[in-house]
């Protein structure tokens, strides 16, 4: 069993109601392009417990409703009382259209098919988001520590089978999470080289955001612009092992222990095009309480984003640079952070 712990130098959140002795099960979903992650919690004064959680693969079932009922139908446990999932796309009224699966799911869809009314979607940055005050020291990298007084807003930008975004805005106590869509914003190149691989991206997909690179699939389409426009060598050896896995893993792997050459450029590009971004969100937001680097992608890769090159670029903001110097800078290691932060939302709902 897992409990959550609380940093007192993480986002400050309004607490779930204290609920005395009485444990409150809930349901916390992280529903994603690629995998969802469905977990049940207890709460019980203020304490957050994971009990059972269980990884589906999105596109193996035709509806996420089918997901819920099948975790539940295997489960021993009492069933839970309210439901959360963070979901990969803008929720709009209780709806949303997934963005890497090209299906639909509601709130009112999720309590006909269980039978259980205090259901959420929440945006699953904001998720994420509510899940940064789960975090234990161990599950934070830190790049860069900032002022030694930080307060304000926070910004999360998090690579993964897509890009996501979210704020913290501060209010002076307390942090509250807020979704956007600011991973499908155009990608705006600055050299002759970022030019021609926006003119190369246009050709496949017409409107080039920066979704587009700074992603699973934007690290693929980056190597495959160095080797088909710039003519770098592919090696044999790397082209089955693409052709057996994850592509882009593959490719970030061998920058990191092959030290093959398109696939060293190939992530020097991802690490400046993310750092370009995080520099971006921290001006767009005036994030001066921290930047975080979630998603799936920055824990593997965090041996590229030690070594100042992240920095290096993240700092290149106009007259911003004190603003900028000012920000912590952090990797969140616990790709179940969005899980955790769904739980916790739940427990903000009313019975």
């Amino acid at each position: 069993m897992q409990t959550m712990k609380k940093q007192h130098y993480l986002p400050q959140f309004i607490a779930p109601p204290q609920t005395g002795d009485t444990q409150t099960y809930l349901l916390a979903g992280d529903l994603g392009g690629t995998k969802t992650n469905l977990a049940l919690f207890s709460s019980a004064e203020g304490q957050l417990d994971m009990i059972r959680e269980h990884k589906y693969a999105s596109r193996d079932y035709a509806n996420f409703s089918e997901i819920i009922q099948h975790f539940i139908s295997e489960s021993n446990d009492t069933p839970p009382q309210r439901i959360c999932i963070g979901v990969a796309g803008p929720v709009v009224k209780g709806k949303v259209e997934l963005t890497n699966l090209s299906r639909e799911l509601s709130e009112d869809e999720i309590r006909q098919t269980t039978g259980i009314q205090q259901v959420a979607l929440i945006n699953d940055l904001e998720a994420t988001a509510y899940g940064l005050a789960t975090l234990s020291p161990q599950q934070l990298t830190t790049l860069h520590r900032g002022a030694a007084e930080h307060t304000g807003n926070m910004a999360i930008i998090a690579p993964g089978t897509g890009l996501g975004m979210a704020g913290l805005y501060w209010d002076g106590r307390y942090h509250h999470p807020f979704p956007t869509e600011g991973g499908h914003t155009d990608f705006a190149p600055r050299t002759d080289l970022d030019i021609l691989l926006l003119r190369y991206l246009q050709e496949k997909y017409d409107i080039v955001s920066w979704e587009r690179l700074i992603s699973g699939p934007g690290i693929y389409d980056i190597y495959e612009f160095l080797r088909d426009i710039k003519g770098m060598e592919e090696p044999t050896a790397l082209r089955a092992a693409m052709n057996a896995g994850d592509p882009s893993a593959e490719i970030s792997k061998a920058a990191i222990s092959d030290k093959i050459p398109v696939c060293v450029k190939t992530m020097d590009l991802f690490v400046r095009y993310l750092a370009r971004e995080s520099c971006n969100l921290v001006l767009k937001m005036k994030a001066t309480g921290g930047l975080f680097l979630g998603g799936g992608i920055p824990p593997k890769i965090a041996v590229l984003l030690e070594t100042g090159e992240f920095y290096h670029h993240y700092m290149q903001g106009d007259r911003m640079a004190e603003l900028l110097a000012s920000v912590p800078i952090h990797i969140v290691n616990n790709d179940k952070s969005a899980l955790w932060g769904a739980a916790f939302f739940a427990g903000l709902l009313k019975d």
